[in-house]
């Protein structure tokens, strides 16, 4: 009997295993920013604004959530209306950007894995302060060196800063 329940309990635990690692590898991957994508918030082309992008993808619906700003993709993480099965969240890739003007259409990096530059004198496509994203620690850095500001993760970006008026939730500039 204890073979049994032995071997059952493995079983058990191979099939759990298994399938939490093919959640895992269920992630969406990003889509290529194109001429068609419209902004959740501003109703605009994506591309007629500098700047870093979004885009985010539900559990459900297999397109993308298009931001004209890397903070409005933020900011619908954190507004209570807004869907919360998000699948991938993708913010433009600024350490490998063409330039500002035109943050590249593939250069995508997991938002939640990312470095963000908060408080720096940059202004995101709809003439606000940005969270700007980087894959790289060393990229962010160097960005802040030029255009000021500090360096967050993801889930440290504060919420007054994304939905507010630019200022951190103790009321301080982040410039």
């Amino acid at each position: 009997m204890k073979p049994l329940v032995l071997a059952s309990s493995l079983l058990a635990f191979l099939l759990l295993t298994g399938c939490s690692e093919e959640k895992k590898a269920e992630v969406p991957a990003p889509y290529a920013l194109t001429e068609e994508a419209m902004g959740r918030y501003c109703g605009m082309n994506v591309l007629e604004h500098a700047g870093p992008k979004g885009q985010i993808i539900l559990e459900q619906i297999p397109e993308p959530i298009w931001f004209s700003t890397a903070r409005d993709a933020l900011a619908f993480t954190m507004l209570p209306e807004e869907p919360k099965d998000i699948a991938a969240i993708y913010v433009s890739d600024m350490a490998k950007a063409p330039n500002w003007d035109a943050p590249g259409a593939e250069n995508w990096v997991d938002a939640r894995k990312a470095f963000f530059v908060i408080g720096s004198s940059a202004r995101g496509g709809m003439g606000s302060e940005e969270t700007v994203p980087f894959s790289t620690e060393a990229a962010a850095k160097e960005f802040a060196q030029k255009n000021g500001g500090r360096i967050v993760r993801f889930d440290e970006v504060p919420q007054d800063y994304v939905l507010g008026n630019g200022t951190d939730e103790k009321g301080q500039n982040n410039g």
